[in-house]
C-alpha cells in the first residue's frame, strides 16, 4: 500500500499471524523512524559555555544542523591534572543540558517589544516634535501620560517594534536625563562579570563613557561575606575544588554541593576514598548530608554559636592544654594574635580599644612614615617593634611590606610574643559584650550579663603624650573571648565544657540543639588532622550561613577555626566559600574595558544594596533601630537615628559611594563654578559646607535626586535577586503593588535624622526601563522596553570560575536567531544613536564626580584613628580624608560612539594595574593595534579597534596578567617593589604565553599566576586562596598585614563586633501586624522563610524551561515540615499562602520529614510567569520569593576609609541578607487564576 493508505484505519494489510496469534507480521512503512535516526546528525560541533552565574563554567559541545542547534553534549578536553589529581571533566548538569531547548522555544524574544502606551505616545510625540529630545520631554514632563504606562508595568501589553525605533527612545531619554537631571540618573543592573564578561562589559561600558552609574551585585546578592575583606582585605579568594582531593578533612557547612555544585561534586566524593572524612552541617537534610559520615543539624541562624564552642575546644586542647608547635608558630606569624590592643576605662572595668599604633608611643618606634598606621607587638626579648607587614609599611616606602619577622624599624630577626601571661604588669578586669541572652519565642537563648568581665595579663605603657595606658595582645583577648580559663580564676571562663558559659559545647547546646559531644567530637577531629598534615582541613561555605544579617558573625566563627588550625593558605586546606561566580579571573584587563577606563576615570559606581533600600523606599518601613544593634558598652548618644541616617553618613565620610550623588546635576557643577571663579572641586567643597549643595541621599523623594532611567541585562533583577519586590514594584516602577504593612509615618516608628521625610512617598520614580533577556522572563514583564538578545550559543564571549582554573569560551554556534543580537551589538547601536540624538543638546562636559575612599589605594589610609564627620564640625571637609573625592572626568557625548568601538590612549598615558599595583601597557597596545586594527579617522583616530565581541575579547586577554605571561611578568615584578622580595619566578616560565580567543576555542587554556589573586596556577600544586601570603610572605591586605581576627575600627567595637560574637537572628516584626488580620479561616502560623538555591534551575534561569518544569513539580512550591503542615492542616501539594507585611506569594505544599519544625523554604527565584494563581491577601497574581523580604542594612557594612575597611566595587559594602525573614503560612481556600476562564476552584478547608 501507499504511505498515505496506511494511515487509515480500514485500509490495512492483514499480517500473518504467529505464536498462536499472539503475534502479527507486517510490511508497513518505517520512514519515521529517520526521525530519531536524523535527530542526532549534525553538520558541525562548536565549543560554547552556559553563561549563567552557577559557578559550574563547564565547556560544551554544541551540535550545529542546518544553521540551527540542535542538542548539546559534554566536552570532555580539559588539560589534564597531574597524575595523583582525578581530572575536571566531565562537568555539567541536567540544567545546562536543557539549554538548547530554550534558542526555539515560544519563551524566545524574537523581536524588540516596547509598551502598547508608550509606542503610541511616542509615535504621536515625533509628529509634533522631530527632535527625539523633546519628543521625549513632553511624554515624561506631562504627569498623566508618565503615569499611564508606568501603571501599565506588569500587565502585558507588548507590542514589536523596530531597532531602529528603540534604540532612538532610549537614546533620547539618556539624553534628556543627563541634561536635565544628570548622567547618575541613568543606571545600569548587571551581575557577576565571570558568567560572560565582554557581554557585561558592553553595558557598563556605555554607561561609563556617558556618566551613568554602574550598580554592584555581589553584595547586592548577599553572594558577599563580609568577614572575608574584615579578615583578609580580600572580597573573596577560594581554592578551586580540585583541591578539594588534597583535603583530609572536610566540613560542608551550609553548602549543598551535590545539588548547587554538581559539575564539581565528583571531587568530594572521590576523595572519601581517599579515606577523607567528610561531615555535613545542614539544618534540614539536605542532598550534601547523604555524601557525608556524619550530619550536624544546628537550629537555622545558630551556625556562630557552634563555631564558636568549636573553636572553644581547639584552642583549650591545641594551644593551652597541649600547644601545638605547627598552629603557635602560624598564629604567631600570620594572625594579628601577637599585636597589642589599648584598654580604654569604663565604670569599674575596661574595654578593648584600638591596635596600639607606633604613633602612640614616644618617638613612633623610629617609624617616620605612616606611623599611626603600623602595629604594635612585644617581641621575646620584651621589646617593643613595629613588625614588617602592616599597612603602613605598605604606602610611601618600598621594600618593607612583606611577612619576614623582622623589626620595621631595625631590619633586626625577631619573634613577637602571642601572650603577656607571666610577663604582664597587672591583671586587669575587660568587659565583653554578650549578645546570647537576648530572648525569642523562635530561637534559644541562654541567659547571662550582657557584659561578661573576663580577666586579662597587661601591660602598662608610656604613650607619647604623656599618659598612660593598658594594653593586652590580640591572643589574649581571643582566649578570654572563648570563655578559657588560664589560671586567673576568671569566674566567666569555663571550668570544663559542661558549663553553661560563653563559649562552651554546654552551652552551644542549648542555643543549637546539637549535642556537645558531637561538637567536640569534630572540632577535635578537624584540629588533630590539621595538626598532623599542617593545615589539610577544610570548611566548604556557602548561603546557608551568608544570608543572614549577622553573616559576617557566622563566617567569622568558622574563620577563626581555620586559623587556629593554620588551614588558611594551605593545599587541602582554608576556607572555600562558594556563592556566586564571581571569580572574573582575568580582571584587570577587562577592566578597561568594561569601565572605559582607556578614555576617563573614575567611572561612577554604586552599592546596590543602600541603592534598592533608599529609591525604593524600603527605609519608610524599617522596624529594626540602631540602638537595638549597638554594644552594650556602647556610649549609644553617639549612634542615634535610623538605620538609613548611617548610610547617609557614611556617603558623606567618603566611607561609600552615593547615586545619584548630589542634589544638582554634577554637570551644573562645573559651569557654576567658573562662573564663581573657582574650579569645580573647590566650589564643590564649598558649597557642601554651605549647605546650597546637599548629597542626594538626604533628600531621596524630592522629585530630583532618584533614577530615572535603568538598564537591566543579563539579569532577572525583579524575578529574581530584588529583595523587597513589593516595594521595587511601588516606588520604582509606580505600578500595582502588594505591601501589607504601614510605612513609619503611619505606624509611628523612627524617623531618619539626616533623610528628610515626607509623608508621601514618591511612586514611579524610574521613567524608563529597559531589559535586554533572550526569554520573556519577570523583569521583562515590568519593563517599558524588552530587546532581545543572543542566547548563549550564538554570541561571542569568555567565561571563568573559581572552582577551575580555565579561561574558556562562549561561542557564536549559530547566528543569532529572529532579530535577536548580542549583547556587545546592542549597546554599540544604542551607543551610535546616543551620539547622534544628544547634538544640540551634549556636547564636550565637565562631570564632577564623587568618589568614596577606595581600598588598595593609599587613601585607605585617610582615617586611622577615630570616626570624625564633617558635617557635625568635628573636623574639616578634607576629599579624599573626612569626605568622597571629588573629581572631574571630560565627556565627549557626540564621540561616544566612537570611544566605545576603541581603545583609549589612557592605557599608554597611565597604564593599567589592579589591586594597589600599577604596571605601564605600552607593548600589550602596540600589539592590539596589530590584532584588532586602528580606527583611520575620527576622534579615536590611530587607536586599537573595538568592532565585534571577539575584538573585546583581545583586548581583556591581551591586558590581562592572567592570560598574558609578558603582563603577568610585569605585575610580579610591580608587587616586589613593594614586599622587597621577588616573586617574578612564579610566573617566568610562562612568560612567552599569551591566550587569543581562538586558543580557548580550540581547547580550555589554564591561566597564568597573578599577584591580583592570592593562589598560584602551578602544575604541582592547585590553586588555594592564600598560598602566596603564606609561602611568598605577601601580606594580607589589612591593617596589620596578617589575617584580622580583631577589628579595632570605632564602629565595631560600638558595636560589639570586634571580636567574633554569637548574635541571634534579628526580629524583623513583619508577622505580628498582619497575623489574623485577613483570615480565610484557615490556621496561620509564623515560620521562618529561607531560601536556598535549587534543584531544577540556576537562579532564575532554567525555571520555565519546559525540561525542567516537566522532572520538578512544574510551579512554584515551599517546604515545610510535617509537624507544621499538620498543625495546619496542610497535606502534600495542597496551595498554600505565604505572606507578612511585605507582601504574599502562593505556592504548592511540599510536606517533608527533611524540612525540621519551625522553618520553611522557598528555592529561590522560582518565576512568576509559570502556574502561578491569585493571592487572597493581595487580591494580586501570587509574588515571588522577594515578595515578602524587605532590606535591612548593618552600619558596620558601611566603614570604610580605613585599611581593609575601605570601599572597592562588589568588594565592601551593605549586603541584601533575607534569612531572618519571618512569614506567616497558612492553607489557601479560593483558588483563583485570574484568567476568567472558570478554572477557578475551592479548596477543602482545614477541618
Amino acid at each position: 500500500m501507499s504511505k498515505f493508505l496506511d494511515r487509515f484505519r480500514y485500509f490495512k494489510q492483514k499480517g500473518e499471524t504467529v505464536a498462536d496469534g499472539h503475534g502479527q507480521l507486517l510490511e508497513t512503512n518505517r520512514d519515521w523512524e529517520d526521525g530519531y535516526r536524523q535527530r542526532w546528525q549534525h553538520d558541525k560541533i562548536v565549543r560554547s559555555t552556559h553563561g549563567v552565574n552557577c559557578t559550574g563554567s563547564c565547556s560544551w559541545k554544541i551540535y550545529v544542523k542546518n544553521g540551527l542547534v540542535t542538542w548539546e553534549t559534554q566536552q570532555t578536553d580539559y588539560p589534564r591534572t597531574r597524575p595523583d589529581m582525578p581530572n575536571h571533566e566531565p562537568r555539567g548538569c541536567p540544567r545546562g543540558a536543557s539549554y538548547s531547548w530554550y534558542l526555539y522555544s515560544a519563551n524566545r524574544l524574537k523581536y524588540p517589544l516596547m509598551r502598547k502606551r508608550l509606542m503610541k505616545m511616542w509615535r504621536e510625540a515625533k509628529k509634533l516634535h522631530r527632535d527625539p529630545v523633546e519628543a521625549w520631554a513632553s511624554i515624561i514632563e506631562d504627569a498623566d501620560k508618565a503615569k499611564s504606562f508606568k501603571q501599565a508595568r506588569g500587565r502585558g501589553g507588548f507590542v514589536r517594534s523596530s531597532w531602529q525605533e528603540v534604540n532612538e527612545l532610549i537614546a533620547a531619554s539618556n539624553v534628556y536625563t543627563v541634561k536635565t537631571y544628570g548622567p547618575d540618573r541613568v543606571a545600569g543592573f548587571s551581575p557577576i562579570p565571570a558568567m560572560s564578561m565582554v557581554s557585561y562589559a558592553s553595558g557598563a561600558r556605555y554607561l561609563s563613557l556617558i556618566g551613568g552609574t554602574c550598580l554592584s551585585f555581589y553584595d547586592w546578592y548577599c553572594d558577599l561575606p563580609p568577614a572575608s575583606p574584615q579578615t583578609w582585605g580580600e572580597q573573596t579568594d577560594v581554592p578551586e575544588s580540585a583541591d578539594w582531593y588534597n583535603s583530609s578533612y572536610i566540613i560542608a557547612w551550609g553548602s549543598n554541593v551535590p545539588q548547587t555544585r554538581t559539575p564539581d561534586a565528583h571531587f568530594f566524593t572521590e576523595v572519601r576514598y581517599k579515606g577523607t572524612k567528610t561531615v555535613a552541617v545542614t539544618p534540614d537534610y539536605a542532598e550534601i548530608a547523604k555524601l557525608c559520615d556524619l550530619w550536624l543539624a544546628p537550629k537555622q541562624g545558630t551556625d556562630a554559636a557552634m563555631a564558636l564552642a568549636m573553636g572553644h575546644v581547639m584552642l583549650r586542647e591545641f594551644h593551652l592544654d597541649n600547644p601545638r608547635q605547627y598552629f603557635t608558630d602560624y598564629v604567631r606569624r600570620y594572625t594579628d594574635m601577637p599585636m597589642l590592643v589599648m584598654l580604654e576605662e569604663r565604670d569599674g572595668y575596661y574595654a578593648a580599644g584600638r591596635m596600639l599604633r607606633a604613633a602612640d608611643l614616644v618617638d613612633s618606634l623610629g617609624q617616620e612614615n605612616n606611623p599611626e598606621w603600623k602595629t604594635v607587638a612585644i617581641n621575646s626579648n620584651g621589646e617593643m617593634v613595629a613588625p614588617n607587614g602592616s599597612i603602613g609599611f605598605r604606602w610611601g616606602e618600598k621594600g618593607k611590606w612583606n611577612l619576614e619577622q623582622r623589626d620595621g624599624t631595625t631590619g633586626a630577626e625577631t619573634e613577637l610574643q602571642l601572650s603577656l601571661l607571666g610577663s604582664q604588669d597587672e591583671i586587669a578586669d575587660v568587659g565583653f559584650p554578650y549578645f546570647g541572652g537576648e530572648g525569642s519565642e523562635y530561637f534559644n537563648h541562654v541567659a547571662l550579663d550582657n557584659v561578661l568581665l573576663h580577666k586579662l595579663p597587661v601591660k602598662r605603657l608610656q604613650l607619647a603624650d604623656g599618659s598612660t595606658a593598658l594594653v593586652t595582645t590580640v591572643y589574649d583577648l581571643t582566649m578570654a573571648n572563648y570563655g578559657l580559663e588560664r589560671g586567673l580564676n576568671d569566674e566567666n571562663c569555663a571550668a570544663s565544657y559542661d558549663d553553661t558559659k560563653a563559649y562552651t559545647p554546654a552551652w552551644a547546646e542549648q542555643i543549637t540543639g546539637v549535642p556537645r559531644a558531637q561538637i567536640i567530637r569534630i572540632a577535635r577531629e578537624f584540629a588533630d588532622n590539621a595538626d598532623k598534615t599542617h593545615g589539610r582541613s577544610m570548611i566548604i561555605v556557602g548561603a546557608g550561613l551568608n544570608h543572614w544579617y549577622h553573616l559576617d558573625m557566622n563566617y567569622r566563627g568558622l574563620i577563626n577555626m581555620l586559623v587556629f588550625c593554620g588551614c588558611v593558605g594551605q593545599s587541602g586546606g582554608g576556607w572555600a566559600h562558594y556563592v556566586g561566580q564571581e571569580k572574573l579571573r582575568p580582571q584587570t584587563g577587562w577592566q578597561p574595558l568594561a569601565f572605559a577606563l582607556d578614555w576617563q576615570r573614575p567611572a561612577r559606581h554604586m552599592n546596590s544594596t543602600s541603592y534598592f533600600y533608599n529609591h525604593s523606599s524600603q527605609w519608610r518601613y524599617e522596624t529594626v533601630t540602631a540602638e537595638e544593634l549597638l554594644s552594650p558598652m556602647a556610649d549609644k548618644s553617639r549612634y542615634s537615628g535610623h538605620l538609613i541616617d548611617f548610610n547617609v553618613r557614611a556617603e558623606r565620610m567618603g566611607w561609600l559611594p552615593s547615586a545619584p550623588q548630589l542634589g544638582t546635576n554634577p554637570l551644573y557643577i562645573a559651569r557654576e563654578a567658573e562662573k564663581a571663579g573657582m574650579t569645580p572641586v573647590d566650589y564643590t567643597v564649598k558649597s557642601l559646607k554651605e549647605g546650597s549643595i546637599r548629597f542626594a541621599a538626604e533628600q531621596p523623594e524630592n522629585g530630583k535626586n532618584h533614577p530615572r532611567n535603568l538598564f537591566i541585562w543579563r539579569s532577572n533583577l525583579l524575578g529574581s535577586s530584588g529583595k523587597g519586590h513589593e516595594y521595587m514594584l511601588k516606588y520604582l516602577l509606580g505600578t500595582e503593588h502588594g505591601i501589607q504593612g504601614l510605612d513609619l509615618g503611619k505606624q509611628g516608628g523612627v524617623k531618619p535624622e539626616e533623610v528628610e521625610w515626607r509623608d508621601n512617598g514618591l511612586d514611579g520614580k524610574l521613567d524608563l526601563v529597559v531589559t535586554l533577556d533572550f526569554r520573556l522572563s519577570s523583569t521583562c514583564l515590568y519593563s517599558d522596553i524588552v530587546l532581545p538578545t543572543a542566547t548563549w550559543y550564538e554570541k561571542d564571549d569568555m567565561n571563568t570560575s573559581d572552582m577551575h582554573p580555565f579561561i574558556h569560551p562562549l561561542s557564536a554556534a549559530v547566528d543569532p536567531a529572529w532579530e535577536s543580537k548580542s549583547d556587545w551589538e546592542i549597546y554599540k547601536g544604542i551607543a551610535k544613536k546616543f551620539s547622534e540624538v544628544c547634538v544640540g543638546h551634549l556636547g564636550k562636559e565637565t562631570d564632577v564626580v564623587t568618589l568614596p575612599i577606595q581600598h588598595d589605594s593609599a587613601a585607605e589610609l585617610a582615617q586611622p584613628l577615630d570616626v570624625k564627620d564633617w558635617k557635625k564640625g568635628e573636623c574639616d571637609l578634607i576629599p579624599g580624608k573626612t569626605a568622597p573625592h571629588i573629581m572631574t572626568v571630560e565627556r565627549d557625548y557626540p564621540a561616544t560612539y566612537e570611544r566605545f568601538t576603541s581603545i583609549g590612549p589612557l592605557m599608554e598615558k597611565i597604564g593599567n594595574g589592579g589591586k594597589g599595583i600599577a604596571w605601564n601597557t605600552q607593548s600589550e597596545m602596540d600589539l592590539l593595534r596589530k590584532l584588532n586594527y586602528t580606527k583611520a579617522d575620527g576622534p579615536a583616530k590611530g587607536q586599537p579597534m573595538l568592532n565585534t565581541a571577539i575584538d573585546a575579547a583581545e583586548m581583556i586577554l591581551t591586558l590581562a596578567p592572567e592570560t598574558n605571561g609578558q603582563v603577568a611578568v610585569k605585575a610580579w615584578a610591580a608587587l616586589s617593589e613593594f614586599t622587597g622580595r621577588d616573586h617574578t619566578h612564579l610566573a617566568t616560565n610562562k612568560e612567552e604565553e599569551k591566550i587569543r580567543f581562538r586558543d580557548i576555542q580550540a581547547q580550555p587554556r589554564k591561566i597564568i599566576s597573578s599577584p591580583t589573586w592570592s593562589g598560584l596556577e602551578d602544575e604541582h600544586v592547585s590553586y588555594n586562596a592564600g598560598y602566596t601570603n603564606v609561602h611568598e610572605l605577601i601580606p594580607w591586605r589589612t591593617l596589620s598585614g596578617r589575617q584580622q581576627l580583631y577589628q579595632d575600627h570605632q564602629w565595631m567595637r560600638d558595636f560589639g563586633e570586634s571580636l567574633l560574637v554569637y548574635r541571634p537572628p534579628i526580629d524583623t516584626r513583619s508577622v505580628k501586624a498582619v497575623m489574623g488580620r485577613k483570615s480565610n479561616g484557615n490556621p496561620e502560623k509564623a515560620l521562618n522563610f529561607l531560601t536556598p538555591h535549587q534543584k531544577w534551575g540556576i537562579h532564575s534561569t532554567y525555571s520555565d524551561n519546559l525540561l525542567m518544569l516537566t522532572l520538578s513539580r512544574g510551579g512554584p512550591i515551599v517546604w515545610m515540615s510535617e509537624t507544621d503542615a499538620k498543625e495546619l492542616g496542610i497535606e502534600d501539594n495542597d496551595w498554600i499562602e505565604v505572606f507578612n507585611s511585605n507582601g504574599a506569594l502562593t505556592a504548592r505544599a511540599v510536606v517533608s520529614q527533611r524540612v525540621p519544625a519551625g522553618m520553611t523554604m522557598m528555592y529561590h527565584a522560582q518565576e512568576r510567569i509559570v502556574n502561578l494563581p491569585g493571592s487572597e491577601i493581595t487580591q494580586q497574581r501570587g509574588g515571588i520569593h522577594n515578595s515578602v523580604t524587605r532590606i535591612t542594612p548593618k552600619p558596620t557594612h558601611m566603614i570604610g576609609g580605613y585599611a581593609q575597611l575601605a570601599y572597592g566595587f562588589n568588594y565592601y559594602g551593605t549586603v541584601g541578607s533575607n534569612r531572618d525573614e519571618f512569614v506567616v503560612v497558612r492553607k489557601m481556600k479560593n483558588i483563583n487564576w485570574l484568567d476568567g476562564e472558570g478554572n477557578d476552584q475551592v479548596q477543602e478547608s482545614v477541618k
